[in-house]
């Protein structure tokens, strides 16, 4: 082999390093993750028990004490932590270092079988335990629902219409509402009226928990063929409807629930979380990635269907970008 073709060869080579390099660096590039904040692993849970008229000594002993010994019996946790106060039990659990993201799943619903099978020996007043694990979620486009004018009501059907529509745009993990208020009817018995009509409180309340239960009508034979009876539901609001309540005869007269309450609806106060977006009354829409997708692409395609849906956007309603994440990661790349 004279100098010439080892040159040769050798150039070659090189040549074809540098594209490989080239290439190699292209593809990482492409597949590099864009995603300002990735999800991460929390290795916590928090379990919430009410138990309503209870005093702390009472949760420690009848509800704590119980689930923290169904917990204890996991291999795999590493510290438990309760606070006891009246009417709420909360127990924080931390799992070992050692266990995964893959291992957790399995962790979190092995120690959920061992807090059901447990809850049997809680006392009758306490509610059924709630497992909170899901603290992770990075929501890479936070949204602020506006509207002079409107009421909450109308702000809340509104963000749950795009609730359910944004969530099924491929590249999207999850879809909340922040800000949402829950509603309560409330009953004011008066009660010389309540004492005056022979009712008791309890009679009362046995009256409203059978209101809303739903009854098999039964069914009847047609020919060959069977027709289930249903009941036909009242098209009443709540108010309405439970207006309409007959508790009984006293005095040899109806006594209708309105005769002895005021019955009104509104919303628990207070509440848990309220918005405000630049000084209005606001919902939050919070949107979430699924894993290992390019978040720039997923938010054009949120601002595509976003511009499909403007249809159905109130005249009057606003939609403003709290947080754009998308956005923000196009820029930085």
């Amino acid at each position: 082999m004279n100098l010439v073709d080892y040159t040769v060869r050798h150039r070659s080579v090189s040549w074809m390093v540098i594209v490989l390099l080239i290439g190699g660096g292209i593809l990482s590039f492409l597949g590099l993750g864009r995603l300002e904040d990735p999800a991460f692993t929390i290795k916590q849970a928090l379990i919430n028990t009410q138990y309503p008229g209870a005093s702390p000594q009472e949760v420690e002993e009848e509800v704590t004490l119980v689930l923290e010994d169904a917990i204890q019996r996991l291999p795999y946790v590493d510290h438990i932590e309760s606070t006891s106060s009246a009417g709420l039990s909360q127990i924080k659990v931390e799992m070992k270092s050692i266990y995964r993201k893959d291992d957790l799943a399995q962790i979190w619903d092995e120690m959920r079988r061992k807090i059901n099978d447990n809850a049997m020996y809680l006392p009758p007043g306490a509610e059924s335990p709630m497992v909170i694990d899901d603290f992770s979620d990075v929501y890479g486009i936070f949204l602020a629902v506006t509207g002079e004018g409107f009421d909450y009501q109308q702000l809340a059907d509104y963000t749950d219409f795009l609730k359910r529509e944004l969530v099924l745009v491929p590249g999207v993990g999850k879809v909340t509402a922040g800000g949402e208020r829950s509603e309560q009817i409330q009953l004011e018995i008066d009660r010389a009226k309540l004492a005056a009509s022979g009712f008791s409180v309890a009679a009362l309340q046995q009256v409203l928990s059978n209101h809303n239960l739903v009854n098999d009508a039964g069914k009847i034979q047609v020919g060959s063929e069977y027709i289930r009876i249903s009941p036909k539901a009242s098209e009443n609001s709540a108010v309405s409807g439970l207006s309409s309540i007959l508790l009984g005869q006293a005095n040899g007269e109806l006594v209708y629930l309105t005769d002895i309450a005021k019955i009104k609806k509104n919303y628990v106060d207070p509440p848990t979380h309220l918005y405000r977006f630049n000084g209005d009354s606001a919902l939050t829409l919070n949107i979430s990635f699924a894993n290992n997708v390019n978040v720039v692409e997923v938010g054009k395609a949120v601002n595509k269907r976003m511009a499909e849906l403007e249809y159905a956007r109130p005249v009057g309603v606003e939609l403003n970008y709290i947080y754009n994440q998308p956005q923000r990661v196009e820029e930085s790349v």
